[in-house]
């Protein structure tokens, strides 16, 4: 064995193969919620302590509904890649299949919820 060079070592290890598709995941989400987090924020925030029913009237209008739930669902893919990296990081065996399991169901969960209540309060 102490004659095998780092690649003779190396050879069959093998990798993943979905780390490049992580990778640009990650940045593409990311640079989607650069755009879209300034765009929540000066689009929900005119009608912070408004009263429900006029808060209502302004999500059934397109433009606030959409920047909502696209902000929705962009963070929550992002979150359930980057707690999956770091589970993947940090958490070994069973343990880890369990969490990642249990991290993207809240994830898809929390998601799910949040369109539920944009549709709602939209419709």
């Amino acid at each position: 064995m102490q004659y095998l060079t780092d690649r003779k070592r190396a050879v069959g290890m093998g990798a993943a193969k979905s780390g490049t598709a992580h990778f640009w995941a990650m940045k593409v989400s990311s640079f989607g919620l650069l755009i879209l987090i300034p765009l929540f924020v000066f689009t929900f925030g005119p009608i912070l302590g408004s009263d429900y029913a006029e808060v209502t009237a302004y999500f059934a209008r397109p433009w606030p509904a959409l920047v909502a739930a696209l902000t929705i669902l962009i963070t929550m893919m992002h979150f359930k890649d980057g707690v999956q990296t770091m589970i993947e990081d940090y958490v070994h065996g069973t343990a880890q299949k369990v969490a990642i399991l249990v991290m993207i169901c809240i994830s898809y969960g929390l998601a799910a919820m949040g369109l539920f209540a944009v549709a709602k309060l939209a419709l």
